[in-house]
């Protein structure tokens, strides 16, 4: 059985919210609904890790603790960067599923952040309409038209 994105997902909203108790139910839920298979136990190995070290915070060597949960750019570029290891033949399929968890991290941590950015927010609700620029007379708006 393939690995639950929506688990998954809740998985690293709860991490993100720092709700322990309930990352660590999905983490066991997650665990037994996967195959024991190499590439699953480093996916596996990965949450937990992750887990881990977002709970302890102290390690200064870890990397969860030092991401900018809000910077959606780094963690695009970091998403691509595990992504890359995820594709490269010489790791192994443990290695492969390891990266694979941190990439899948990163993409939903840039959603994250794209939903709580407000500038994306205003874009988004701003979508459909016009854009015009004040001082472009080049530019024809209704009230043009109207004096037409």
């Amino acid at each position: 059985m393939p690995i639950s994105s929506v688990l998954v997902t809740r998985f690293f909203q709860l991490l993100v919210n720092r709700q322990f108790t309930e990352a660590e139910r999905e983490l066991e839920r997650l665990k037994q609904r996967m195959h024991k298979t190499e590439w699953n136990q480093g996916y596996f190995r990965a949450l937990h890790g992750m887990l881990l070290s977002r709970r302890s915070n102290s390690d200064g060597y870890a990397f969860l603790p030092k991401i900018d949960f809000s910077d959606r750019e780094a963690l695009l570029s970091y998403r691509r960067e595990f992504l890359s290891h995820v594709r490269n033949k010489l790791h192994g399929n443990f290695d492969r599923g390891f990266f694979s968890a941190w990439a899948e991290c990163m993409r939903v941590l840039s959603r994250m952040a794209a939903a709580n950015n407000p500038k994306s927010k205003d874009a988004a609700s701003e979508k459909g309409k016009p854009e015009t620029l004040e001082t472009d007379k080049s530019q024809a708006t209704i009230e043009h038209f109207l004096k037409k």
